[in-house]
């Protein structure tokens, strides 16, 4: 949510926009909003899929009423097993304007998106001092092919919605001339992402790095501003909590370990974030990250991270916001790392507002060799702050495009639910839940026999554990009961036509 330029510059930008500072910024967003409608317009013509659509839309009947005793349940009940109300509003708003047409629900998902990029442009141009840094880091943020899960999957308005309020929250609150109106309304900010989502939580502790490392103040001047903040992330939290009673779907290896051996996991993990950060190709709706015998990955992991964290702490003074940004990418990550459980290590969605982070530290590493360059070369740009030269300009135009073309090449994939699962099929095929899902997907299509034939497959050769295994068996009778209807039926259509035929002749 943070970006950082390696060495912040004390002064403004204004040379890095040299005149008509204000009709850049404006060519910027609109070039920004540009980029995101050529990427993701086709959206609007995709279906629902079969992974949580069903339960947040297609039969959800919460969405479908305004009338006062459904909007008390809708604020009063657990939805898919999370409180979060706001979300469904959302979704009841776009169901009174679309019904059940998911061009209008992907619709709504791109323009938060593209609302979300433009705040990262604001907020990160102000944490750095450098629109120039805040847009590169805005456009990365709004192409990148790591987001398509995100933007595409209509059950993902929950972290676009709440990642708008979360932005907002920070515009509030990462400022270093912030005065009690600004607490105000960054407080008002967060109240409204955590009832949209529970990762929310997060806010304070960003809030009180910000101000420990950018803002220079003690843990004992800061940690009273968010007293209040705090209590509300705890209240929902014990919500939340309360309502996380079921495990099925997802990949559930993880759960029974202990929290020393996540934390080994999740080292790799991290490190397998930053890949796909890098290179995002593979790209799947469910991952198989390897769990057993990777204790050699996890000391390799575990102390590249500590020299992370050593650079940090060497240089926090000097760079404040490296380290902050390196903080903020932890923290907003940790919702996600399993320490509560949750049955998928490693998606692409948890990326979507941690990427900033590191597209921010990629944006003001560029930025910073640009000065160096301009500056051995004698270039006309060595005597601007942070600002981009000829070769690194070469490189981001570059980037934006490759991370564009590969987003319009995956994004077919969230089509609809055949294209999601055949995809997760090729990608990871040993997952008894991906197998099931893509049955799923084959039975909806009418290709009943061939869903059977893929669960059947499943339970010789994929060995699912008992849950999965009684789900499957279930939809072997049911579906097996179908095809026999079917095919009874075909037949007695069959045995008619023939009798009209021979009566016919008989006439």
């Amino acid at each position: 949510m943070v970006s950082m330029s390696p060495d912040r510059c004390a002064t403004s930008d204004e040379t890095v926009w040299p005149s008509g500072s204000d009709a850049s910024s404006r060519m910027g967003v609109f070039c920004l909003l540009g980029l995101i409608a050529a990427v993701y317009w086709p959206v609007l013509g995709f279906d629902f899929v079969n992974w949580d659509d069903p339960w947040y839309v297609l039969n959800n009947p919460l969405i479908t009423s305004w009338h006062p005793s459904n909007l008390w349940r809708i604020v009063t009940e657990f939805n898919v097993k999370n409180y979060a109300p706001l979300t469904t509003l959302s979704l009841l708003l776009d169901h009174t304007l679309y019904g059940k047409t998911a061009g209008g629900f992907h619709l709504t998902n791109v323009l938060l998106h593209a609302l979300n990029s433009v705040l990262i442009l604001l907020l990160v141009t102000r944490l750095t001092d450098n629109r120039s840094i805040g847009l590169v880091t805005a456009v990365l943020f709004a192409v990148h092919p790591v987001q398509i899960e995100t933007v595409a999957w209509v059950s993902s308005r929950k972290t676009l919605l709440c990642s708008v309020f979360m932005l907002a929250s920070c515009l509030s609150w990462l400022r270093p001339d912030r005065i009690g109106r600004h607490e105000l309304h960054g407080t008002m900010w967060l109240a409204l992402a955590l009832l949209t989502k529970a990762a929310a939580i997060i806010i304070p502790p960003i809030v009180l790095a910000y101000d420990v490392l950018v803002r220079r103040k003690t843990i004992a001047e800061a940690l009273p501003h968010q007293l209040a903040p705090g209590f509300l992330c705890i209240l929902l939290l014990n919500i939340t909590m309360s309502a996380q009673t079921s495990v099925m779907g997802g990949v559930r290896d993880h759960l029974g370990m202990s929290k020393l051996q996540i934390l080994g996991i999740d080292s790799v993990i991290v490190w397998k974030y930053v890949g796909m950060l890098l290179w995002p190709s593979g790209l799947s709706v469910l991952y198989d990250p390897p769990t057993q015998g990777i204790l050699l990955p996890i000391i390799v992991s575990s102390v590249a991270w500590t020299g992370v964290g050593l650079l940090c702490w060497m240089t926090w003074r000097r760079l404040p916001l490296l380290s902050f940004a390196v903080i903020t990418w932890f923290l907003l990550l940790f919702p996600v790392l399993n320490f509560f459980p949750i049955t998928t290590l490693m998606n692409d969605r948890y990326m979507y507002l941690p990427c900033v982070c590191a597209f921010g530290l990629s944006a003001g590493g560029l930025a910073w060799c640009g000065r160096l360059i301009a500056a051995k070369w004698s270039m006309p740009m060595a005597g601007r702050p942070m600002g981009f030269s000829l070769i690194t300009g070469v490189i981001v135009s570059t980037s934006v495009f490759g991370y564009a073309s590969a987003s319009a090449d995956h994004l077919h994939v969230w089509r609809d639910g055949l294209s999601l699962w055949k995809n997760a099929v090729d990608c990871a095929p040993q997952l008894p839940v991906v197998q099931i899902q893509w049955a799923d997907a084959l039975h909806d299509a009418g290709q009943v026999k061939q869903a059977i034939a893929v669960l059947e497959e499943t339970l010789q050769t994929r060995q699912p554990d008992e849950p999965d295994r009684l789900r499957i068996e279930e939809r072997i009778s049911l579906w097996s009961s179908e095809v026999g209807l079917r095919d009874s039926s075909e037949v007695r259509l069959s045995t008619d036509r023939k009798n009209q035929e021979i009566l016919v002749k008989r006439i």
